[in-house]
């Protein structure tokens, strides 16, 4: 009898290990509108995942939209390039940090709580900073000093703007506020964070090139900047290990063109600029606008989540009118990228990707938002 209860546990286990990567995930449209971008959260602590996308949140469960705040459309798009969860103001309930393309001003919004969250009532707008920045082309929070607090960081599509990290303070009030600090003057369309020389300090990645984390610390003044590159990048392009060599690479794309890429580090040349060997992941549909890692088939390795973007520029870059898709793509220690579908032909992506197990089923669920709407794709690994 044990011998049979041993090989039904080898069975099961192997039967796990073969199981074929998830595709052709379940999608659940929350809401139309031209916003771009999404985050996930319990906003109602209701200890459930709900999700924030522009004008709207939407409780998990019977995923109604309810409002947070109004948007103002501006020529194809609307005054929003980004939603970021945080508890602000330390109450305990998450707000909404949020940005915009073509202003500066960068806006919380503050959780009511019930019962205004049910009544449907907006969320108090708050003003952290104005950076008097207007091409505001993607935002990233990341924690650049360790200190628990994530930075903003916007990156700019006109690379003649400066590179700014926004860190958290408070005001002459005691009120939550962003003190910009300056990284460097250069810039351009596409950003990253991450260790891209191997020095064990973080770097910045931007359109032309990229900026070396200070060996003072990232606010001790600005950093060296090296234009080992000048291409029109993701928002985010990836840092990390490809090919499991020790040395981390970078996973970028053509945002606005054909084109994904793993660019392998091959380290510096003898002037010490930064080379690599660019290898095509997949150039079969336009505008992979925004990348992301996450373990969608549960083998516990990160995997490559992206899609065409919709109707980037209106429509007008190259295969900019094509169907759109959501993929993602597993690969091995020799950067062989394997291709699965999630969605063809209905969704499409933004500018920021989310995951999280939003059912509670055990496996990895997406959302994305784009000019196609905001939607749920719901793994079907567990189902």
């Amino acid at each position: 009898m044990r011998s049979l209860f041993s090989l039904a546990i080898l069975v099961a286990t192997a039967q796990t290990l073969l199981a074929a990567p998830p595709e052709n995930f379940t999608v659940k449209v929350l809401g139309v509108d031209a916003n771009e971008g999404c985050d996930i959260a319990d906003f109602d602590g209701d200890g459930k995942l709900d999700v924030v996308a522009g004008r709207n949140w939407y409780r998990n469960g019977d995923w109604l939209p309810r409002p947070v705040r109004l948007i103002e459309d501006a020529n194809g798009y609307v005054h929003s390039n980004g939603d970021f969860a945080r508890d602000v103001n330390g109450d305990g309930r998450v707000d909404v940090i949020a940005g915009d393309f073509f202003q500066g001003q960068v806006n919380w919004y503050e959780n009511p709580g019930e019962p205004a969250l049910s009544q449907g009532i907006l969320w108090k707008q708050h003003t952290l900073i104005d950076t008097k920045l207007g091409t505001n082309e993607a935002t990233i929070m990341f924690d650049l000093d360790g200190d628990g607090k994530d930075e903003w960081i916007t990156n700019q599509w006109n690379p003649k703007n400066p590179l700014l990290a926004c860190r958290m303070a408070k005001n002459d009030q005691g009120e939550p506020s962003l003190v910009s600090f300056k990284i460097g003057s250069q810039n351009g369309h596409g950003i990253a964070v991450g260790d891209i020389n191997n020095d064990g300090r973080t770097d910045l990645l931007v359109g032309q090139g990229w900026y070396e984390g200070p060996a003072d610390g990232p606010f001790s003044g600005e950093w060296a900047f090296h234009q080992d590159w000048n291409e029109q990048l993701p928002c985010p392009m990836l840092v990390t290990d490809v090919n499991g060599d020790g040395k981390n690479d970078v996973i970028a794309s053509q945002a606005h063109g054909f084109g994904l890429y793993a660019w392998i580090s091959k380290g510096p040349d003898a002037d010490g600029k930064l080379t690599f060997e660019k290898k095509m992941i997949d150039e079969t549909f336009s505008q992979a606008h925004c990348l992301h890692l996450a373990d969608l088939d549960g083998d516990g390795k990160d995997d490559l989540i992206t899609g065409k973007r919709v109707r980037a520029h209106n429509g007008n870059d190259p295969g900019g009118k094509e169907p759109p898709i959501v993929a993602y793509y597993t690969f091995d220690d020799k950067a062989n990228f394997t291709k699965h579908i999630v969605n063809r032909d209905q969704v499409g992506i933004g500018l920021q990707i989310r995951t999280a197990d939003i059912d509670g089923d055990g496996d990895i669920d997406i959302v994305v938002a784009g000019k196609d709407g905001t939607q749920v794709l719901f793994n079907p690994m567990k189902d």
